[in-house]
């Protein structure tokens, strides 16, 4: 003798392998978009890393030609070449920060970071004006739009961790 079948089960089993095949799905594509949101942000954090890192190689080198020429062992016209070369060469860095793919959450970051060299060339700008002209006030100019520049970039550096921690959370 055969058994009826209750009203209904024979229902029930696929649906409930069905909703579990959905759920399993659904976690595998959400795990798979934060992989690649993390990735993204990785990737990011390291091509900005090496901007920085290009930046700072840059400025330490032309600080040191600029210290030579505070002490006269450098030529007023070798001090114009070195700057000229030194402001192109920051030139050349901040498109870099153009083609950054910066997530959402970095891209405040990633604006105050090019703000901060666009300054820094205006302050070098400013320098070059006083190597010309020799003019005290243009030194303290330059000096001023430097410490703003720094002030930029540890804004930069403070959002930038803002927004890393927040999105490890």
């Amino acid at each position: 003798m055969r058994r009826k079948k209750a009203p209904g089960k024979s229902h029930v089993m696929p649906i409930a392998i069905g909703s579990g095949i959905t759920i399993v799905a659904i976690v595998i594509l959400v795990n798979y978009y934060l992989d690649q949101t993390s990735l993204s942000g990785q990737q990011f954090g390291d091509q900005l890393a090496q901007i920085q890192s290009d930046l700072k190689n840059e400025t330490k080198s032309f600080d040191e030609q600029l210290t030579l020429y505070k002490n006269g062992q450098i030529s007023k016209d070798q001090m114009l070449k070195i700057t000229d070369e030194h402001i192109l060469a920051v030139k050349k860095i901040l498109p870099r920060y153009e083609d950054l793919k910066a997530p959402e959450s970095f891209k405040p970051s990633l604006q105050l970071f090019k703000l901060s060299t666009e300054t820094q060339i205006e302050s070098d700008q400013t320098l070059r004006e006083w190597v010309v002209t020799g003019n005290n006030a243009t030194s303290a100019k330059s000096d001023q739009l430097l410490q703003q520049s720094f002030q930029y970039e540890m804004s930069a550096l403070q959002s930038y961790e803002s927004a890393k921690s927040s999105g490890s959370q």
